[in-house]
């Protein structure tokens, strides 16, 4: 296999580099948490508190295996990092971690610390050098080290009301940012093509033609919400969060809503195509009345008399201009 990469096995490397490589790791670890520590200091305090105590302590286990690299092989550190390594273990990169919930980059973090320490341990069990064994074993050890680390430092800034009220002010930024505008789309989706379409089907009675119009509103519905949602509000003052992922929701949900009962009329036989329209239909209406229930904290029964009302409504208005 090694025809195939320029990256060197980690079982070709001396006792320096393996050294060398666990230097860079930790300072990278220690520029990771740092990174997570600014994304989350402004709405979570408590846990940016974490992780910059996580990266105080990858920078002390850095400067240790530093001490350990000048004792046992000089000052000149050998510049050799997880890229250059087949199949040692990767990061993420930062990017693609700050848009994620609170709990998921607090999951993400447990498991760079998981994912090093076995990393180590399996490396030490393929290793037939008693010393670069111990190495790698002290390695794991420290690794280990950081998770128990890690708990205690939950501990010590994140106690239980700290965590609660994290939690939800998470909860409510993912209900601005995702739920509601991708409701609002869902809604207007499912409910404003109620009426071209089922006016198109019984008007014509062409499944063909029916799908084309329910999938032109649904698309043009679609971009017309995402771009609205994204243009009405910055989320700067209001804290909803960033226009984009709202104006994706709104759109992706608005065209979803509009679809899910255009798709039946790609059946050719029209009654069969309409009454898989029409429990579509019920479904989605249902389905909002859920979510309202679910995430808006709207009586259910509220919700569903004020969704399945309208939208019965509109259905029905659009069957009756089609079949007049």
């Amino acid at each position: 296999m090694r025809f195939f990469t320029q990256r060197r096995h980690f079982r070709d490397l001396s006792e320096q580099e393996v050294l060398a490589l666990a230097i860079s790791s930790e300072e990278d670890d220690a520029r990771i948490y740092r990174s997570y520590g600014e994304r989350l200091r402004a709405e979570y305090p408590d846990s940016a508190a974490i992780f910059d105590g996580m990266a105080e302590e990858e920078d002390g286990h850095r400067r240790a295996l530093i001490n350990l690299h000048r004792m046992r092989f000089g000052e000149v550190i050998p510049l050799i990092r997880r890229e250059h390594v087949a199949g040692f273990y990767a990061r993420r990169p930062v990017w693609l971690v700050q848009n994620l919930p609170l709990e998921r980059i607090r999951d993400e973090a447990e498991a760079m610390e998981r994912e090093a320490e076995r990393f180590y341990h399996e490396a030490a069990k393929r290793s037939s050098d008693a010393a670069t064994r111990k190495l790698l074993g002290d390695l794991a050890a420290a690794e280990a080290g950081h998770e128990e680390r890690a708990g205690e430092l939950i501990e010590k800034h994140l106690d239980g009301a700290a965590r609660d009220t994290e939690d939800r002010m998470a909860h409510r930024q993912f209900v601005l940012t995702w739920v509601q505008p991708g409701l609002a789309g869902l809604m207007d989706g499912s409910v404003s093509t109620l009426a071209p379409i089922f006016a198109t089907a019984f008007a014509t009675q062409d499944t063909w033609t029916t799908f084309l119009v329910g999938l032109a509103a649904s698309v043009g519905a679609g971009i017309s919400m995402g771009f609205t949602e994204a243009a009405s509000d910055d989320g700067e003052l209001s804290g909803r969060g960033s226009p984009l992922k709202r104006g994706v929701a709104s759109g992706v949900m608005t065209a979803v809503g509009g679809l899910g009962h255009a798709l039946p009329y790609l059946i050719p036989h029209f009654w069969t195509a309409t009454i898989i329209a029409w429990i579509v239909v019920f479904f989605e209406l249902w389905a909002i009345a859920w979510i309202q229930k679910r995430y808006m904290e709207t009586p259910f029964l509220r919700a569903a008399l004020q969704v399945v009302l309208g939208g019965a409504l509109v259905l029905a208005a659009g069957v009756l201009i089609g079949s007049g």
